[in-house]
């Protein structure tokens, strides 16, 4: 998603104790910054936040982080995550600024990752871009690498053909597809669904929801 620069964004950030700069400095020690043993969930690519924050503020008892790239959103999320934590610490809950495609830079073994979102990641049509999708192989043996024994990736698109061949990518790497769904919203497969800005916009142009829950 394109976004314009946010004048705001850089210092806004800085200022907010829930995000990190340079999260590489913590990997493997996840566990050691949130300061305890809680299942650990990330969101790579989180926009705006409003998915991560939504699920972070309704399960206390679970540790997240919201990973993107872009300054822009990254600020957007901050303010959102202040929001819905009603502008108190959030003690559950981190912003990093990461490229996913190098995802295993600020992830370890060590950080023993229980669940992945993927939300409405970039389809990269283009064959020579194929690579560059979130659920490719590529990316799959990345995330194995500090991926619990049992851990699931929780996958959602409007893409019809980045889904299927998302189910390949899962499958060449040894992934168990444990639900999938063509309707998410007919057909529902996750225990609580929150939908996304773009999961909105697409339903209401009549787009179905692609889903899968693949564990490892």
């Amino acid at each position: 998603m394109r976004i314009r620069r946010k004048k705001w964004a850089e210092k806004e950030l800085q200022e907010a104790k829930f995000y990190i700069d340079k999260p590489e400095v913590n990997k493997g020690k996840w566990k050691k910054y949130f300061k305890n043993e809680a299942p650990l969930y990330i969101e790579l690519g989180c926009g705006k936040g409003l998915f991560i924050s939504t699920l972070a503020v309704n399960h206390k008892d679970t540790n997240f982080i919201a990973v993107d790239m872009i300054e822009a959103m990254l600020g957007l999320s901050k303010r959102n995550i202040e929001v819905a934590y009603n502008y108190e610490e959030p003690e559950n809950l981190a912003l990093i600024r990461a490229n996913v495609e190098l995802i295993d830079n600020v992830f370890g073994d060590g950080d023993k990752i229980d669940r992945i979102y993927i939300n409405f990641c970039n389809p990269w049509p283009k064959a020579k871009h194929n690579k560059r999708r979130l659920t490719h192989t590529r990316q799959l043996e990345k995330y194995k690498q500090f991926m619990n024994t049992g851990a699931k990736i929780y996958f959602k698109t409007d893409d019809d053909e980045l889904f299927e061949s998302s189910l390949e990518y899962f499958k060449e790497s040894k992934f168990n597809i444990e639900k999938i769904t063509y309707d998410l919203h007919n057909e529902p497969i996750f225990e609580e669904n929150i939908e996304t800005e773009h999961e909105k916009m697409f339903s209401a142009e009549g787009i179905k929801i692609k889903a899968l829950i693949a564990s490892l």
